[in-house]
């Protein structure tokens, strides 16, 4: 009796799992086709204008600051790093991953990294991206990762005078604050052949908006394991994008890639390549990204957020920002989500579920001192607590900021950092769900980089002080 009473619990959680599985997947699905709609719509809509309303040939187009060169010689740019799944300028054609937040201001890059490649790959690319060259992965990590030395090639770097004397500003949302963290990082170690000079000073300031500092528990709800935080489950929701992604990657269609890429294209997994066999052989686990460990997901639980930030530091000459983001709040000493209407059908049942995270009993914890309460609050995607600053293994020195203007004159070294009420998307791709949150948010973010940090403090006038 009591067999066929347990063997009913385990078909019954079995189901109940598999649902949620199916759930999860449709609405990751229709998300994505959604988001792939706006764009042809988009930019559909752009060539019916064009071709029917042809502006006048006196009128003359130009770009407010061309790529790679500074206004008047002494602004720096302000570099937008995208996060998991996300694009840079030239993806989805006309969309915009920051929600159009780069026109806010006149100098501003919006490179495109590899959205689900490992956050070391995405730092290398973005490094080249600035400074133009073909991207060097480094041969030591390319042959233990079984992938291609070399990628991308960029003939003319979008910043290439960056130096010590020219830094720059950098905005990372979610994962991508994390790949800013270890560029500037390699920059100490000297680890681009070729450019001996690197150091941490031409990083003048880092802001992370919903930033992945120490990990999430998403990452074993999607399917990774607990127990170390590298492999899969055998079925889960990572195991189904990672088929996606193979197949996608596969077919290699190249109007389709140039639209929209994963960035695994160093793997060489294109059927023009290693054919059925190669195909067959990635599914399996047997080689490629998925195999070898070197994505972004093994980067962004507990205990890979702790070996990547084990090497991390925070330097005293930049100057750090973090807006960490939640919808949750507790009830009756319950951790619920905060709201229904206010998180986005994408990660509402995550945001319940992280909430209710438990960590396996029967697994060795993260951490030392690790405790579930501490991982309750969170936006869907990442946990609270993980956004506000690097706190594992180390953590570094900050300051709880609840307004802007009373961290001022700003001190580098620390992690200033806020909590704002927003799910993890209520800043990206739609604007209109943010409203006028997006615009407090970033114009704060733009104008800190342009009036309040400074590296070399400005000349003062005659009855002059600086406040």
């Amino acid at each position: 009796m009591c067999n066929s009473l347990n063997k009913m619990i385990r078909l019954w959680i079995a189901a109940l799992q598999l649902s949620e599985l199916f759930v999860s997947t449709m609405v990751h699905v229709l998300y994505g086709f959604y988001i792939f709609s706006s764009a042809v719509a988009g930019d559909l809509s752009q060539a019916l204008n064009e071709l029917f309303f042809k502006p006048s040939a006196n009128i003359e187009t130009k770009e407010l600051v061309p790529s790679g060169t500074s206004v008047n010689g002494a602004l720096p740019p302000i570099v937008l790093v995208h996060g998991i799944f996300g694009f840079g300028k030239g993806r989805l054609g006309g969309l915009s991953y920051f929600a159009g937040a780069e026109k806010k201001d006149e100098r501003v890059l919006v490179p495109d990294l590899g959205s689900l490649t490992s956050i070391y790959d995405r730092a290398r690319e973005l490094f080249y991206y600035l400074k133009g060259g073909r991207v060097d992965y480094g041969e030591e990590h390319s042959k233990a990762c079984g992938h291609s030395q070399f990628g991308r090639l960029y003939e003319q770097g979008h910043y290439p005078e960056w130096d010590e004397d020219h830094p720059i500003h950098f905005v990372g949302h979610s994962a991508g604050a994390q790949v800013v963290r270890v560029l500037q990082q390699m920059l100490v170690d000297k680890a681009f052949k070729g450019y001996e000079n690197t150091n941490e000073n031409w990083v003048l300031s880092i802001t992370s908006l919903s930033g992945a500092f120490n990990g999430t528990t998403r990452t074993y709800l999607d399917g990774m394991q607990p127990e170390d935080g590298k492999t899969l489950k055998p079925i889960c929701l990572l195991q189904l994008c990672r088929i996606g992604v193979i197949i996608y990657d596969w077919l290699d269609i190249s109007w389709l890639k140039e639209y929209y890429n994963f960035g695994f294209d160093h793997f060489n997994i294109s059927w023009k390549k290693v054919g059925v066999w190669g195909l067959v052989d990635c599914l399996l686990g047997n080689s490629g990204p998925f195999a070898s460990g070197d994505w972004i997901l093994p980067d962004l639980t507990i205990q890979g957020s702790i070996r990547l930030n084990s090497h991390l530091q925070s330097f005293p000459n930049t100057y750090y920002f973090s807006y960490a983001t939640k919808r949750t709040r507790k009830i009756w000493g319950v951790t619920l989500p905060s709201t229904i209407f206010g998180i986005h059908p994408l990660l509402f049942i995550r945001v319940l579920q992280m909430s209710q995270w438990r960590h396996p009993p029967d697994v060795s914890p993260p951490y030392k001192g690790y405790r579930d309460e501490d991982w309750q609050e969170n936006d869907g995607a990442l946990n609270t607590i993980s956004m506000t600053r690097p706190l594992l293994p180390v953590e570094h020195p900050s300051r709880f900021v609840k307004d802007d203007p009373e961290c001022h004159p700003l001190q580098p070294g620390i992690w200033y950092y806020k909590i704002v009420e927003a799910d993890h998307i209520f800043f990206i791709v739609n604007r209109e769900r943010a409203g006028v949150q997006f615009d407090l948010i970033y114009d704060s973010i733009f104008e800190r980089c342009r009036k309040h940090v400074f590296r070399k403090t400005p000349p003062t006038l005659p009855n002059q002080t600086h406040h």
